[in-house]
C-alpha cells in the first residue's frame, strides 16, 4: 500500500473513551494514519477525519459515546466520522443509524483502517459498516504514547470470564496475548525513542500467555531487564491472578513501581457470587495485605461497582465496611448498569436509581478520604516524579513512583525526566503542589 493513498492534506482528530487499553489502541491507530500521510490535527486545525474509540462498559458509557459522535458530526460537517471500539463492536447497527457517521469498524477491522478510509473517500455518501466478528481471534500489537509521556504497551486482549454483569467478552473476544519476545522488542523500541515509563495494559492481564504457553511473571522479568525503561506500571490485574510471586517480584524489581490497580467490584461475598467473580473478600484482603507488607508506600486502586442487582441494603453496608477497613488509596466507583444479554438480568433484586446514586456518593466520599489520608503521609517528603509535557500556560504535572499526581512550575528541560520533588500541600482535586527538591 502506498504511504499516502489519499490525495490532499488530511488531518485526523481522535476522541478516546474508556480504559487505558483504548488509549493504547488509539495511539497505535494515530501512528498508522501518520505513516500514511494523515497527521493528528493540532489545536485550531479543522480535521476532515474524526475517530471515536468507544467504551461500552455501562449504559452511561454508551450514552457518552453517542454524545461525542453527535458533537463531532455537528462541529465538523462533511468530515469522515469513524466509530470503533467496544460500543462499535456490540452495537454497530445502532451507531450506523446516527446521521453523519461515515464508518463503523469492529475491533478486528482497525488493522485495515486505511483501505476502509480510501473506500469512504471514493464514495462518501455511503456508510462503511464493517461487520464485527463475534469472536476475535487475532492479537493486534499496540505500544504508543500518543501525546503522552508514558507509553501504553498492550500485552493481552479479550476475556474468558463471563461475569454476570459484563459484555466485554462479547466485545473483545477470547483471551489472547502477544509473545514475550515481541513485547520485549517493543519495550526496547520505546527505550530507543527516549521513553522512560511503560504502562502494561490489557483486558485481563493476569491471563497473559494462555494461548502462547508463557507466563506473566516471565514477561515482567524480561521487561525489567530492558535498559532505558525506568518505570513500569501494571494497569489492572484481577486479585485471583495477582500471585504472591508477582507481588514479591515487583517489590524487589528494578523498575516496577509500587502501584497496583486491583478490581474488587463489591465487598460482599454474596454479591460477588451473584457477579460470578472468581474470589471472595478474604482473598482480596489478603492480596492487599501482601502488597502492603512488601511495599509500604504502594498506591492501591480498586474498582467498585455499586447498586448491582442483588445488592441489598445489608450487602451494601457489608461492602462499605469491608472497603473502609482496607488500606487502599483510591476507589474507581461506578454504578451498575443493565447490559442486554447478560446473566445479571435474571437476578430479581433491583436497586432503585435514587438509592444507587446515594451509594455511589458514599463510596466516592470514602475514596476521597482514603486518598487524602494517603497523600498526607507524604507531605514534606521527597519523591521521584516523571515530568510530563505541560499545556501552554498551565503548570507541569507528573506522578511520583507511588502514583501521587503533583504540579510544579513548568520547566521545558524537565519534560520526560525523573526528578526529585518535595511535596508541599494537597489541592481540592487531590493533586499536590510540589517543588524541585534541589531548591531547598
Amino acid at each position: 500500500m502506498a504511504e499516502t493513498p489519499i490525495n490532499g492534506a488530511h488531518r485526523v482528530k481522535f476522541v478516546t473513551l474508556g480504559c487505558k487499553l483504548n488509549f493504547s489502541e488509539t495511539a497505535t491507530l494515530g501512528a498508522t494514519l501518520a505513516r500514511h500521510g494523515i497527521p493528528t490535527a493540532k489545536e485550531g486545525e479543522t480535521p476532515d477525519i474524526c475517530v471515536v474509540n468507544t467504551c461500552s462498559v455501562t449504559e452511561l458509557a454508551d450514552k457518552k459515546c453517542r454524545q461525542h459522535i453527535r458533537s463531532l458530526v455537528s462541529k465538523y460537517p462533511g468530515a469522515l466520522v469513524i466509530v470503533t471500539g467496544c460500543y462499535a463492536q456490540l452495537k454497530s447497527k445502532e451507531i450506523a443509524a446516527i446521521p453523519g457517521v461515515g464508518m463503523v469498524l469492529g475491533s478486528e477491522q482497525k488493522a485495515d483502517v486505511m483501505q476502509h478510509i480510501e473506500r469512504w473517500f471514493n464514495d462518501p455518501q455511503n456508510v462503511v459498516e464493517v461487520t464485527p466478528t463475534p469472536q476475535i481471534r487475532r492479537f493486534s500489537p499496540s505500544c504508543e504514547c500518543g501525546s503522552r509521556t508514558r507509553y501504553f504497551l498492550k500485552v493481552q486482549d479479550g476475556c474468558d470470564y463471563y461475569c454476570s454483569y459484563c459484555t466485554i467478552p462479547y466485545a473483545r473476544g477470547r483471551s489472547r496475548s502477544g509473545t514475550i519476545a515481541i513485547l520485549v522488542a517493543q519495550a526496547r523500541e520505546v527505550a530507543a525513542e527516549g521513553g522512560r515509563e511503560i504502562v502494561i495494559t490489557g483486558v485481563n492481564i493476569g491471563d497473559f500467555g494462555k494461548n502462547t504457553g508463557e507466563r506473566l511473571i516471565d514477561l515482567l522479568r524480561r521487561l525489567d531487564e530492558v535498559e532505558g525503561i525506568e518505570r513500569y506500571r501494571i494497569s489492572s490485574i484481577e486479585p485471583d491472578l495477582l500471585t504472591d510471586e508477582i507481588i514479591e517480584f515487583c517489590a524487589q524489581s528494578r523498575a516496577f513501581m509500587p502501584h497496583f490497580h486491583i478490581p474488587l467490584q463489591c465487598g460482599s461475598d454474596a454479591v460477588l457470587k451473584l457477579m460470578r467473580r472468581h474470589y471472595g473478600s478474604a482473598l482480596f484482603a489478603a492480596k492487599v495485605e501482601r502488597v502492603r507488607s512488601l511495599m509500604p508506600d504502594a498506591f492501591i486502586g480498586v474498582d467498585v461497582m455499586v447498586g448491582s442487582r442483588g445488592e441489598t441494603a445489608e450487602c451494601f453496608a457489608e461492602s462499605y465496611d469491608f472497603i473502609s477497613g482496607l488500606d487502599v488509596q483510591h476507589l474507581h466507583v461506578f454504578p451498575y448498569s443493565e447490559r442486554p444479554g447478560t446473566m445479571a438480568l435474571r437476578i430479581p433484586h433491583v436497586v432503585p436509581q435514587a438509592e444507587k446514586s446515594e451509594r455511589v456518593a458514599r463510596m466516592i466520599a470514602l475514596s476521597d478520604a482514603k486518598q487524602r489520608e494517603f497523600i498526607g503521609r507524604y507531605i514534606g517528603t521527597v519523591r521521584p516524579v516523571l515530568m510530563e509535557q505541560p499545556q501552554p500556560g498551565h503548570p507541569m504535572h507528573g506522578f511520583t513512583d507511588n502514583y501521587i499526581r503533583v504540579t510544579v512550575p513548568p520547566t521545558e528541560s524537565a519534560v520526560n525526566t525523573i526528578v526529585p520533588v518535595r511535596l508541599l500541600s494537597v489541592n481540592d482535586d487531590l493533586t499536590v503542589n510540589a517543588e524541585p527538591a534541589t531548591t531547598h
